[in-house]
């Protein structure tokens, strides 16, 4: 049973999942109001996908903006929420990915955007001189929205987001206040007053769905956006009439729900989830904004190579395939005709040669004392070689193979296991993958 008729592009039919709930049938004589929700949370730093591999090539900054341009041609009052997470904290990369995640979603005119504690990783003026619609509904300060009013035709709609008191990072310090409010009551009331005047509510709780329950009655939310799964959305619920959504992470889909409001209230709701892989194009409106953060990258990566040139000195530990090949002809040939053998003309064939994201998989000892450095210092250590798997070598060599490598006691399924990570290789699998370079002594 669909709401209403629709007039998809021709992408769409290939990429969606539906699922379709009804709540209560509604009158011949008052249908009520058609809202369209799109959904997501917790980008964690994704600004692109990595395409290491088919399984992890979903996703990214420009994907979404031109998937949201399609869903706005069918539907041009859609209502666009994020529950947070977009900054990532891992990388060294992660600060300079967050600003331009918040420059290229500031693109796609997000209507609101919740907060959630690892976008405050790196500041909150990071988030303030953003143009994004943040909310914040116990932060103490003025920075950040309370709340967000959204109006669709004749439906209001209030929108909140409760960042968990115990995970905040003030409150872990001596002599410190904590920066936001414990006492989810002054939610629960804003909530209820909210009702009262016949808005829809939607309210973001990156916490389980036990635990929001302890925390708030459910009895005043209408849409309930929980902790975000991995990669893949969560089904939704519908709990005595809030209907509880899980977005997926890493932002490699797009959640929607195209509601049917009655008196105020969720009659039906149907349920589809939009991946983003490259059959999506990127948006052209944001090539300026891809090529500015690749300069930034590389201005990055080549400030912290020189002065790693200035601090290297003495031998490096790691001595390049070629070296290894003298004593392990065998193994050399298996390699050569491998994709290993060409990982770095992989990275320079899409210009992410100076991404260090990518180069501490697709060099040997990246960021590590005598590793790659750059073409000019280390050209012998590109491409993923003896030493990514079984550590460095020259000690071994020195002491013509008396003295084992560092890795010698790990598991090849341990070895690969460095870079073939869900975030890059979701589709790994040892079995399979390990005949392709099997090699011996």
């Amino acid at each position: 049973m669909n709401l209403r008729p629709r007039r998809w592009r021709p992408l769409l039919p290939l990429l969606l999942t539906a699922t379709l709930v009804t709540c209560a049938t509604p009158s011949p004589r008052d249908a009520g109001q058609h809202l369209t929700l799109i959904y997501s949370g917790n980008m964690n730093g994704e600004l692109e996908p990595c395409g290491c591999s088919e399984g992890g090539d979903l996703g990214g900054v420009r994907r979404r903006a031109s998937m949201l341009h399609q869903l706005r041609q069918d539907d041009p009052q859609l209502l666009l929420i994020s529950s947070g997470g977009l900054v990532g904290h891992e990388s060294s990369q992660d600060r300079l990915k967050g600003e331009y995640i918040f420059k290229g979603l500031a693109t796609m005119a997000y209507d609101a955007i919740g907060i959630q504690w690892q976008d405050l990783a790196f500041g909150d003026p990071l988030l303030t001189t953003a143009a994004l619609p943040w909310v914040a509904s116990n932060w103490r300060s003025d920075n950040f929205a309370r709340e967000k009013t959204l109006v669709r035709g004749n439906t209001r709609l209030q929108f909140f987001a409760w960042l968990p008191p115990q995970a905040d990072p003030a409150g872990k310090m001596a002599g410190t206040t904590r920066q936001v409010d414990d006492d989810p009551a002054v939610l629960a009331a804003s909530l209820a007053a909210a009702r009262d005047r016949g808005d829809i509510t939607l309210v973001s709780v990156p916490l389980p769905l036990s635990q929001i329950r302890q925390l708030l009655p459910l009895t005043n939310i209408d849409v309930l956006l929980i902790e975000s799964q991995h990669e893949v959305y969560g089904e939704p619920q519908m709990i005595d009439g809030t209907l509880v959504l899980q977005p997926g992470s890493r932002g490699m889909r797009l959640g929607r729900v195209d509601l049917q409001i009655r008196d105020h209230r969720i009659t039906q709701f149907q349920h589809q989830v939009i991946p983003l892989p490259k059959a999506v194009a990127d948006a052209p409106e944001l090539a300026g904004w891809y090529e500015e953060f690749n300069a930034k990258v590389k201005e990055n990566y080549l400030r912290r190579s020189a002065q790693r040139k200035a601090l290297s000195a003495g031998t490096s530990p790691f001595v390049g395939v070629d070296v290894c090949a003298g004593c392990h002809a065998g193994a050399h040939k298996v390699w050569t005709g491998s994709e290993h053998a060409k990982a770095f003309a992989d990275l320079e064939a899409v210009g992410k040669s100076f991404d260090p994201d990518c180069l501490k998989c697709h060099t040997v000892g990246f960021e590590q004392e005598g590793g790659f450095i750059d073409l000019a210092m280390s050209d012998t250590l590109t491409n993923v070689q003896c030493e990514n798997c079984h550590g460095a070598g020259r000690d071994h060599v020195e002491a013509k193979g008396a003295k084992p490598l560092g890795n010698h006691d790990w598991k090849p399924s341990q070895m690969c296991g460095q870079c073939h990570v869900g975030s890059h290789s979701p589709d790994f699998k040892f079995e399979v993958y390990w005949p392709k370079i099997v090699h011996g002594r």
